[in-house]
C-alpha cells in the first residue's frame, strides 16, 4: 500500500513561499487566515477593516518571510505581524488615545460565571475606548508584559497598567449591568 501525502509540510510551504511560489503562499494563507482574522478582529470593530488589515499583514508576512528564523512557531511569528499591523492601522486612523494616567488599581480577579457567548464577550470588549481595548488585548489575549506594551505603543509602563486597570473596571461594570438585566433587577 502506497501512502500519499495530501499536504506539504509547513516548513516546505515556507521554503517554497520564499521562492514566491504562489501555491505555497496560498496554502499558508488558507491555513492561518481564519485565526489571524480573529486576531485582527480583536483590534478592529468592523469585520471589513479587520479583513483589510489581515490582508495587508499577510503581504508583509510574505515580503518578510526571509526574516523568519524557525526559532519559534510560525503561527506566533505571523500573529505578531498581525498585531503590529492592527496597531499601525489604528494609529493611522487616529482612533487610539492614551491618557497619561499613571495611577492604577491593584487587581482583584473575580471568577465570574457567565452565560455570555463569545460574540457577547467580544461586543463588551468592543465597547471599551480604543486605548483600553488595545492594552487589554495585548495583555490579556496576546500575553504581552506591561514593559513590552509600553515599548510597542510608545507609552509608559504605568500608563499601560492604568489602561488595563480601567479596561477591567469598565468590563466589570458592563458585566454587572448585564447580570442585573438578566436577573430582572435593572
Amino acid at each position: 500500500m502506497k501512502v500519499i501525502n495530501l499536504h506539504n509540510d509547513e516548513k516546505e510551504w515556507i521554503a517554497l513561499a520564499l521562492e514566491n511560489n504562489r501555491h505555497a503562499q496560498h496554502q499558508l494563507y488558507t491555513k492561518f487566515a481564519p485565526k489571524m482574522l480573529g486576531v485582527c478582529r480583536q483590534y478592529c470593530k468592523d469585520i471589513h477593516q479587520a479583513e483589510d488589515v489581515m490582508i495587508t499583514a499577510f503581504m508583509k508576512v510574505f515580503a518578510n518571510l526571509k526574516h523568519f528564523q524557525h526559532k519559534g512557531s510560525f503561527e506566533g511569528w505571523i500573529r505578531r505581524i498581525m498585531v503590529n499591523e492592527c496597531i499601525s492601522f489604528l494609529r493611522v486612523q487616529k482612533k487610539v488615545r492614551f491618557m497619561d494616567d499613571e495611577t492604577f488599581f491593584e487587581e482583584t480577579h473575580n471568577q465570574i460565571e457567565s452565560q455570555l457567548t463569545l460574540d457577547e464577550i467580544q461586543f463588551l470588549i468592543d465597547q471599551l475606548p480604543d486605548g483600553y481595548k488595545m492594552v487589554f488585548n495585548l495583555y490579556c489575549i496576546e500575553g504581552f508584559k506591561h514593559h513590552e506594551i509600553a515599548e510597542l505603543l510608545n507609552i509608559s509602563e504605568g500608563t499601560s497598567k492604568s489602561q488595563l486597570s480601567h479596561a477591567r473596571k469598565m468590563l466589570q461594570q458592563q458585566l454587572n449591568l448585564q447580570k442585573k438585566y438578566t436577573n430582572g433587577t435593572e
